[in-house]
C-alpha cells in the first residue's frame, strides 16, 4: 500500500479489520463504515450459536447506542462480523488493522503474535490502548512489522469526539505516520495530535488529573457532587456533564481502572499520592452503583426526578445543582484576569474550590509538558477535542493573565497549599506572555515556538481550529450589507456569502443580500459558496420579524416576505453561475430550503437538516415544497405520488435528519451532493466543487413548465392516513390541518391526478397556505411559545 499521489498523502484504505467487538471497538468500525471503508469486527468465537456471535451481537447493538454510532442504521449491514478461529483469512487483504480489546499487555501481545502472520507486507497495524507503551507492544511483531506499528487512540463516542492520538514508537516509519494522519483526517473526520510514549499519553493524563484534582478539593472544601457539577461544567466552558455526570457515563469501574493505571505506571509522579481513588468511589463501586450502564452511581433517577449522592448520610438526596451567588457572579465576568483575581481572593468555599483546581491543573500541566508532549498547542487541543473543553488549560491560563497567575501558583506552592511541592519549570517563569504567539506555540523540550505541522493535509482546512490568539486571513470583501458578506479567499475566483445574523438566521437584509451578491457574482466571478465561519449553517427565518408582523395585522408585508424568501431560492437555483451550499449544523427551515435549491450542497457529516416549519405552526414557504414536487416529478414521471411518499413525513411531522448521509435517505440531500467527514475542511472542498461546476460549463436547470403532479388522489391518500393519527392521539387538530396543507402544496392542489403545472403554480400554493396558516391564533401562539421557551407548543 502506498501513500497517495494527492498532496494530502493520504493513505489508500480500502479495507480494514477493528480487534474486539467491545464498546469502542465495535463503534471504531461503525465510525469506518460510516466513510466507506470496508471493516470486518473480530472477536473471540462464541461457545454457544454462531462462531462470530459475540460480533454479531455487536454489530446488531449498534443500532441501539445513543448517540447513533452509524450515521444511517442501515449501515449497520455492511460490517462484516468475524472471529479469531475461522476467518483470520479476512486479514489477508486488509490495509489497517486497529487492535481495540481490554486493556491488557499480555492479551494484546498474545493477539499480534496470533494475527502476524496473516497480514500483507504492506498493512498497517495500530492499537487503540488509552495508556499502555506503544514501544512494549511493538515488541511483539515480527521485526519487519515494527515500523507499521503505532498507537492510534480514539476518544468515546469515536463518532463524535474529534481527538484522536497518533503515538509512533522508535521504529515508526515517518511515512506511515504522515499517510495515516491524512487519512485520520480528511477520510474519517478527525483532529489528529501526535503524542509520545507516556502513561495516559496526553488527553487521559491531563483529563484524568483534572478530575482527580477535582475530586481532591471537592473532599477537602465540603461540596456537594452537584454543586461541584455546577461549578466545573458549562459555567467554565466544560460540558453539561462536568465531573460526576462524566464519571457515571464513562463507568465508575473504568474511572478507577484509568486511576490505578496511572499510579501503576507514574511511580515517580511528584503527585503520586492523589492517583487513587477516593473512599466515596470505592464505596459505590463496592456496592455495585458503576454510573449510568447499571443506573446508579453519583447519580441515579428516582421517578422522574435526578438525586444525588450525599457522602455524609450515605444516601441519596434531591439535586440542586446551583453555584452560590457570589461565584455565579464572578463566573459572569467576561475579563478571565479579572475572573480569576477575583476566585483566588474570595472567601466562599465554591470560589476557593473553583481556584485551587485551576491552579493545580496549571501546575502539572506545565511541569509534564517537556516529557508529554511535543508542544503546549498539543496539549490543549488533546483536551478540547477529547474532552470537550472550550479552551484547554494553557489557554486559559494564558487568557487569565500568564505572569500573574504563574506568581500566585508558586504564592500557593510555597504555603503549602498546592498539592504538590514540586517547583514551576523555569520555562514558566522566564518573562514569557504565554504559550501561544505568533511564532507558534512552546514546545519545553526544544525549548522553543514550533508553528502549526506543515503536513500538507492541512493545506484543505482554510479556517482550522483556532488556537488562542491565532487569527486567519479574512478575505477581501467583494459587497457586504447588514445581512450577508461577500467575500473571496484566494484567486481561484469563487465568491463566499456569509450571513452576519445571530445563529445565521434569514430575515429581509439576508435574503435582499444574496440577490444582490449573485447579481455581482455573475459579473465578475465563476460561482458562489454560502459558508458560515461557525455553526449552524442557519436556523431557519427569524420568527420574531415575521411574528412581529403578523399581530400588527400586516399580513400583505408577511406575503411579501414569503415571496421574497422564494425569490430568494429560486435566484439561487436559477442564477448564471453555480452556487454551492456548505452546510454544518443545523441547516433547518430557510436553511435548509437554500441548500435544497443550490446547484449542489456539501455538507459536513455532522449536519443537521430539516423543514421544521411544520413544528412552528407553518409549512415550508422558501420554495420547499415546490422543490419536493418539481423532484418528484422529475424522478418518476407516471407516478409522482410514489416519490412524495418518502418525503411528506419528513416534512409533516418537521423530522431533522440525524446525520448527512441519513439527509440523502430522507430526501432533504440529493444523492449527487457530498458528505464531507471533518468541518474544517468543508469551505476547501465546497470552493473546488463550485469551481468544478464552473470548469465544466455550469448552465441553471431550466425554469419547468410541464411538472407531473399527484394532485386530488395523492392528496386524499395523504388526508385518509392523517385521520388515523389524529384517532390514536398522535396529532392534534392542528397537527392535522398543517399537513393537510403540506399534503396540498406538495401534490399539487385541488387538480386531477397526472395533470401538469409550472413552477410558479406550486409557489403561489405554499405562499397561500403560508399565509392562511399564519392568520391562526393557534398558529400564532406556536410561534411566540417557540420564541420564548425554545420547544415547540402542541395545540
Amino acid at each position: 500500500m502506498t501513500a497517495a499521489s494527492s498532496p494530502t498523502s493520504a493513505l489508500r484504505i480500502r479495507k480494514a479489520a477493528v480487534l474486539g467487538a467491545g464498546v469502542m471497538g465495535a463503534q471504531i468500525a461503525a465510525h469506518l463504515t460510516n466513510a466507506g471503508v470496508e471493516t470486518v469486527l473480530f472477536d473471540l468465537p462464541a461457545k454457544e450459536g454462531p462462531k462470530s456471535g459475540i460480533a454479531l451481537k455487536a454489530i446488531a447493538n449498534l443500532a441501539k447506542l445513543s448517540p447513533a454510532p452509524l450515521a444511517d442504521k442501515n449501515l449497520a449491514g455492511a460490517i462484516i462480523p468475524a472471529n479469531y478461529d475461522d476467518d483470520l483469512d479476512h486479514l489477508k487483504d486488509v490495509d489497517l488493522v486497529i487492535e481495540a480489546i481490554a486493556e491488557r499487555m499480555d492479551w494484546k501481545l498474545d493477539l499480534y503474535r496470533k494475527i502476524a502472520g496473516h497480514l500483507s507486507k504492506t498493512a498497517i497495524i495500530a492499537s487503540n490502548t488509552s495508556g499502555l507503551s506503544i514501544n512494549t507492544l511493538a515488541e511483539a511483531l515480527p521485526e519487519e512489522m515494527r515500523h507499521r506499528f503505532c498507537g492510534v487512540h480514539f476518544f468515546n463516542p469515536p463518532r463524535y469526539m474529534h481527538l484522536v492520538e497518533l503515538i509512533p514508537t522508535r521504529l515508526t516509519d515517518a511515512a506511515v505516520l504522515d499517510g495515516l494522519e491524512a487519512f485520520l483526517v480528511t477520510t474519517i473526520g478527525k483532529g489528529v495530535v501526535r503524542a509520545k510514549d507516556t502513561p495516559n499519553f496526553i488527553g487521559n493524563r491531563i483529563g484524568v488529573f483534572s478530575m482527580l484534582a477535582t475530586m481532591h478539593h471537592t473532599e477537602q472544601f465540603g461540596l456537594g457532587f452537584d454543586v461541584v457539577d455546577a461549578l466545573t461544567g458549562p459555567a467554565v466552558g466544560r460540558p453539561k456533564s462536568a465531573t460526576y455526570r462524566t464519571a457515571d457515563v464513562v463507568g465508575l469501574d473504568t474511572m478507577a481502572h484509568v486511576i490505578k493505571t496511572m499510579a501503576d505506571t507514574l511511580p515517580d509522579d511528584p503527585w503520586h499520592q492523589y492517583f487513587k481513588a477516593p473512599v466515596w468511589l470505592s464505596g459505590l463501586i463496592e456496592k455495585g452503583a458503576l454510573g449510568q450502564k447499571n443506573g446508579a452511581g453519583f447519580y441515579r433517577k428516582a421517578g422522574k426526578d435526578i438525586v444525588v449522592l450525599d457522602v455524609a448520610k450515605q444516601d441519596y438526596r434531591p439535586s440542586e445543582q446551583k453555584a452560590s451567588d457570589e461565584v455565579a457572579a464572578i463566573l459572569a465576568i467576561k475579563d478571565p484576569a479579572e475572573k480569576f483575581a477575583k476566585l483566588r481572593a474570595s472567601a466562599d468555599p465554591q470560589a476557593q474550590f473553583l481556584w485551587a483546581t485551576f491552579r493545580d491543573l496549571f501546575h502539572y500541566t506545565a511541569y509534564h509538558l517537556a516529557d508529554i508532549a511535543d508542544t503546549a498547542r498539543d496539549v490543549d487541543f488533546a483536551i478540547r477535542w477529547g474532552y470537550g473543553w472550550k479552551l484547554g488549560p494553557f489557554e486559559t491560563w494564558q487568557a487569565a493573565g500568564w505572569q500573574q497567575v504563574a506568581k500566585w501558583i508558586e504564592e500557593d506552592i510555597a504555603a503549602g497549599k498546592a498539592m504538590s511541592q514540586a517547583p514551576l519549570p523555569k520555562w514558566v517563569i522566564d518573562g514569557r506572555s504565554g504559550v501561544h504567539g505568533k511564532a507558534g506555540s512552546y514546545s519545553a523540550s526544544a525549548n522553543a515556538d514550533k508553528p502549526r505541522s506543515q503536513h500538507p493535509v492541512y493545506a484543505r482546512q482554510l479556517f482550522p481550529d483556532p488556537i488562542l490568539g491565532e487569527k486567519f486571513d479574512q478575505g477581501s470583501t467583494v459587497w457586504e450589507n447588514d445581512g450577508i458578506r461577500l467575500w473571496t479567499l484566494g484567486e481561484d475566483g469563487i465568491g463566499i456569502i456569509s450571513f452576519k445574523t445571530k445563529m445565521h438566521t434569514v430575515n429581509d437584509h439576508v435574503l435582499d443580500g444574496i440577490q444582490h451578491a449573485i447579481g455581482i457574482a455573475e459579473e465578475k466571478l465563476k460561482g458562489v459558496v454560502i459558508w458560515q465561519d461557525s455553526e449552524p449553517f442557519s436556523a431557519g427565518a427569524d420568527l420574531k420579524g415575521a411574528l412581529g408582523l403578523l399581530q400588527a395585522g400586516k399580513f400583505d408585508d408577511f406575503e411579501k416576505m414569503v415571496a421574497n424568501f422564494q425569490r430568494t431560492s429560486m435566484r439561487i437555483k436559477h442564477s448564471l453561475v453555480p452556487v454551492v451550499a456548505a452546510v454544518r449544523g443545523l441547516a433547518l427551515g430557510g436553511g435548509c430550503e437554500f441548500q435544497m435549491h443550490s446547484a449542489r450542497t456539501v455538507a459536513a457529516l455532522e449536519s443537521y437538516i430539516g423543514l421544521v416549519e411544520a413544528g412552528v405552526g407553518l409549512l415550508p414557504a422558501g420554495g420547499g415544497l415546490h422543490e419536493l414536487a418539481v423532484r418528484a416529478g422529475k424522478a418518476n414521471p407516471a407516478d409522482p405520488f410514489e416519490e412524495l411518499k418518502k418525503v411528506f413525513e419528513t416534512v409533516a411531522m418537521a423530522k431533522v435528519s440525524p446525520s448527512a448521509i441519513e439527509a440523502k435517505a430522507m430526501g432533504l440531500l440529493r444523492e449527487s451532493d457530498v458528505v464531507v467527514f471533518n468541518p474544517y475542511e468543508l469551505l476547501y472542498v465546497a470552493k473546488k466543487v463550485a469551481l468544478s461546476l464552473a470548469e465544466s460549463g455550469y448552465r441553471p436547470p431550466l425554469y419547468q413548465r410541464a411538472i407531473p403532479v399527484a394532485g386530488d388522489v395523492g392528496s386524499a391518500t395523504f388526508r385518509a392516513s392523517l385521520a388515523n393519527l389524529q384517532a390514536g392521539y398522535f396529532a392534534s387538530e392542528h397537527d392535522v390541518e398543517i399537513a393537510r396543507r403540506i399534503a396540498d402544496t406538495l401534490c399539487g392542489g385541488v387538480i386531477e391526478r397526472g395533470s401538469t403545472v409550472d413552477e410558479e403554480w406550486l409557489l403561489a400554493l405554499e405562499r397561500k397556505h403560508f399565509v392562511e396558516l399564519a392568520k391562526t391564533e393557534k398558529t400564532q401562539a406556536r410561534i411566540a411559545h417557540t420564541m420564548t421557551t425554545g420547544k415547540p407548543l402542541r395545540n
